[in-house]
């Protein structure tokens, strides 16, 4: 085992103490009533049942039949949730096959950043998390279910399922996902044609036309962005079957990996003798697991906070110190677009999951004694699914890498570190990720360009002020301001400047995500401006100084401390669009380093 992730492990472990007990006591005690259905009176189990059919209202009248609760973020406008469309009623039939019984439990909302990004809907973004966590718990409060299957893939879908699952930590849970869209246009060529808009070479008609030819069809988009990164995040915390993150919708594999799903989660029910409840699988060793994997594929930043907010749903907590400490000690991997040109299709067709699991067990640089949906041990999840003669089979995932510039053995990696790094100092705690830049722009020293707002940002690049060093500081966009949204609409600007030489960063206290690309980009400052951080008192002209290397984010600006203030112009972003009703989430949220949530679940 790796010293790193030993003590690291430790660390969380004896941080965790109270609040894991606590937790897991809660959730023993909720296990051992049974089947929750035998304890309900004939009038809750009558309204509980009233739909169904006769088959399964006889089996529903007693406790030995165990009864599924689906939980679904389907919609038909996000392309990778419109295939959840035809999953119940797969999920009911294979149930069924077993004789048991699937129920539909609940829905949960579910918005795709690609459709909001740079617009005011962006701004319930992070929210929405703790709204499907709070909807997750809706659906299961009826308390008719002895396992439930979660099918949810994107951003803050598959977080907030889990937190609401987590929740009935006594119930076993599986992820059943839907997988990538096929590939379209090429990450190289659609990251050409953003600059070329955004240096005004072509015109929107062109841009839109590339970015249809990307997002193109049902499935996840094909980057690696937050969505791809939570189904990784899933195979590695043995949530989901292994090797079927990344197999693409309307498959006959892909049907049978979710029959597969519900096979294998009705064995873990309590009214077997293999029970395994979500709140056991996921622990500290399992958290940390997931941090590995995030580290050594290059996984999105917006898991600094998600991570953060999932392991306090299980009374466990963590920090960006161990974030940091382990990417030092985990190599890189996975090249994926943007931190490579290649696409998830790519990646699964080169060895994927199984592959990387499978070299940094041997490495050392993952608990393989953990607890899972298919049992204990890790090992399981070094495996690949397959259909003979139509029926599901599994192999042992590649030895080998099938192709060495997307992904590589833990003896040759990309980079011998993580690239995800803490920078620390008088404007307080950030997250860098250094995956896709280049080393001799991991620092930079330049006097600060301040903004409030993305359109203000773009306004001075199309007026010509920006061709010059300098620091891109946007302040009040943290959480209790305006949602903490990402700021994606930056990047192709910021590049662009790059490409001319000029050395530029981005400063801020919103969110990057995945698509985080080849600027230096110090983000999710902590505390953010709203909460008297330092990032809301920097001025134009102010020396800001980031280095990636040495782990510093200063601004050079005299006693800054004793400077007021001032008033955070964010009222106009609180208001419409729905914003007006998450008030209380902002006056409520945590930082960024704490999960940004409202929920204090690890309090014992």
């Amino acid at each position: 085992m790796n010293s790193t992730l030993q003590r690291v492990t430790e660390r969380i472990q004896q941080r965790s103490k109270v609040s894991r007990s606590g937790y897991l006591a809660r959730i023993r005690d909720a296990a051992d009533g049974g089947p929750s259905r035998g304890s309900m009176s004939c009038s809750n189990l009558a309204h509980a049942m009233a739909a169904g059919s006769n088959i399964e209202k006889k089996a529903l009248s007693g406790n030995a039949v165990p009864n599924i609760g689906i939980v679904s973020a389907y919609n038909e406008m996000l392309s990778a949730h419109q295939p959840f469309e035809t999953y119940p009623s797969v999920i009911k039939d294979a149930a069924a096959n077993q004789g048991a019984v699937a129920q539909f439990a609940g829905g949960v909302p579910a918005m795709c950043d690609g459709v909001t990004q740079g617009q005011d809907g962006m701004d319930l973004s992070l929210f929405s998390r703790d709204v499907i966590a709070l909807s997750t718990a809706v659906a299961l409060a009826h308390n008719m279910f002895d396992a439930a299957i979660c099918l949810g893939i994107c951003d803050k879908i598959v977080p907030g399922l889990l937190i609401g699952a987590l929740s009935f930590g006594h119930l076993p849970v599986t992820f059943a996902p839907a997988g990538p869209m096929v590939s379209g246009l090429s990450n190289k060529d659609k990251a050409q044609v953003r600059e070329d808009y955004a240096s005004g070479r072509i015109g929107r008609d062109e841009l839109l036309a590339a970015e249809s030819a990307a997002y193109h069809a049902p499935g996840t988009c094909t980057f690696y962005g937050t969505a791809n990164s939570n189904q990784m995040l899933m195979e590695f915390m043995g949530l989901q079957l292994p090797g079927g993150s990344f197999v693409n919708p309307g498959t006959p594999l892909r049907e049978q990996l979710t029959r597969e799903a519900v096979n294998n989660i009705l064995k873990r029910t309590n009214l077997g003798d293999d029970y395994i409840p979500v709140g056991e699988i996921v622990d500290e060793k399992a958290i940390v697991n997931a941090i590995v994997g995030l580290l050594a594929t290059g996984g999105s930043t917006n898991h600094t906070i998600h991570l953060v907010a999932i392991a306090k749903a299980a009374g466990i907590v963590i920090d960006w110190e161990d974030f940091s400490e382990l990417s030092k000690a985990v190599p890189a991997l996975a090249r994926v677009y943007p931190n490579g040109m290649a696409d998830v299709n790519h990646f699964h067709a080169a060895g994927g999951l199984g592959f990387v699991i499978s070299q940094l067990l041997d490495a050392g640089l993952l608990h393989e004694d953990v607890q899972t949906i298919l049992g204990a041990g890790l090992r399981n999840f070094c495996r690949e699914p397959f259909l003979k003669g139509g029926e599901l089979e599994w192999r042992d995932a590649p030895a080998e890498s099938l192709d060495a510039d997307i992904v590589r053995p833990a003896s040759d990696p990309f980079d011998a570190e993580g690239g995800l790094r803490l920078v620390t100092g008088n404007v307080g705690r950030a997250i860098v990720k250094v995956s896709a830049v280049a080393p001799e722009h991991y620092s930079i020293k330049a006097p600060a360009r301040v903004f409030s707002s993305q359109a203000a940002f773009t306004q001075a690049f199309n007026d010509g002020e920006l061709e010059t060093d300098f620091v891109a500081v946007l302040p009040g966009q943290g959480p209790r301001a305006n949602g903490m949204p990402e700021l994606h609409k930056l990047t192709p600007y910021l590049g662009v400047l790059q490409n001319r030489g000029f050395k530029v960063a981005l400063l801020t206290d919103c969110r990057m995500s995945g698509a985080s690309g080849k600027v230096l980009a110090a983000i999710q400052v902590t505390p953010e401006s709203l909460a008297g951080g330092v990032i809301g008192k920097i001025r134009d002209g102010d020396m800001v100084a980031i280095d990636a290397n040495g782990g510093s984010m200063v601004v050079d600006a005299g006693d800054i401390d004793a400077r007021p203030t001032p008033d955070a112009d964010v009222a106009n972003r609180q208001l419409g669009m729905g914003r007006e009703l998450f008030a209380a989430f902002r006056e409520r949220s945590d930082g960024a380093e704490q999960g940004a949530g409202i929920f204090t679940v690890a309090d014992a």
